[in-house]
């Protein structure tokens, strides 16, 4: 498949782009922009005006970490922007299309901290929670048009991003390929998937055996642990 890449940092865009072309002989298109941007709507609207969108997967995210009343108004105006008006946005302008066509896919990136509270991450959980919650809506909704609608609730994962944040090791992380190859074949068996068995193991003891307070606060002890 060929593909659009977005995200700020245009020299790793074109390097990823440069890759990409020359292992799977693919067209590759990049823009730089940044997804809190308030025209967003209208920026994806003509980059995408010639395509033919086939899959869409909102993978971006920010998270501020620390407490929440001690976060800046700014950060949090931000995560808003990134986490819920970015994959609203995106889906709201890219799927009629595929409602047209009648065929398509949506992937949107959630994460185990969105299953629960999650002290020291409050905004991130919250925003990872709305994320899950609009996938599965949309699953039943846009499978009429035989659109398909998965929501990944990834756990750690080796990014630059997570080591820059948290920099030590998690139970259960994953290799990022691991999970995208994972959540690409949970396709078709939505609406929610965890990727790993560990983790899997983990949403169900903090979502269905322990007690809510008990959960919320076993979270709150292994972020503080990271942070």
């Amino acid at each position: 498949m060929n593909l659009l890449l977005i995200a700020r940092q245009e020299e790793l865009l074109s390097s990823v782009a440069e890759d990409l072309q020359h292992q799977h002989k693919i067209e590759v298109r990049c823009l730089t922009q940044d997804l809190a941007d308030t025209g967003l709507a209208q920026i994806l609207q003509a980059a995408t005006a010639d395509l033919e969108i086939g899959i869409v997967v909102y993978n971006a995210a920010y998270v501020p970490t620390g407490r929440f009343v001690d976060t800046d108004p700014e950060s949090l105006e931000k995560l808003i922007r990134v986490n819920v008006q970015g994959p609203v946005t995106a889906v709201r302008t890219l799927a009629p299309a595929m409602c047209e066509r009648n065929r398509g896919a949506i992937i949107l990136m959630s994460s185990l901290a969105g299953m629960q509270g999650a002290p020291g991450v409050v905004g991130y959980a919250a925003s990872k929670a709305f994320n899950t919650i609009l996938a599965e809506g949309l699953w039943d909704e846009l499978g009429e048009q035989n659109i398909d609608v998965v929501v990944s609730c990834a756990g750690a994962m080796l990014t630059p991003g997570y080591e820059r944040t948290f920099n030590r090791d998690a139970p259960g992380m994953l290799d990022p390929m691991d999970v995208a190859d994972q959540t690409l074949k949970a396709l078709g068996r939505g609406p929610r998937f965890i990727p790993g068995w560990l983790n899997r193991a983990a949403a169900t003891l903090t979502t269905r055996l322990l007690p809510r307070r008990t959960a919320i606060s076993l979270i709150g002890r292994s972020t503080r642990r990271l942070l």
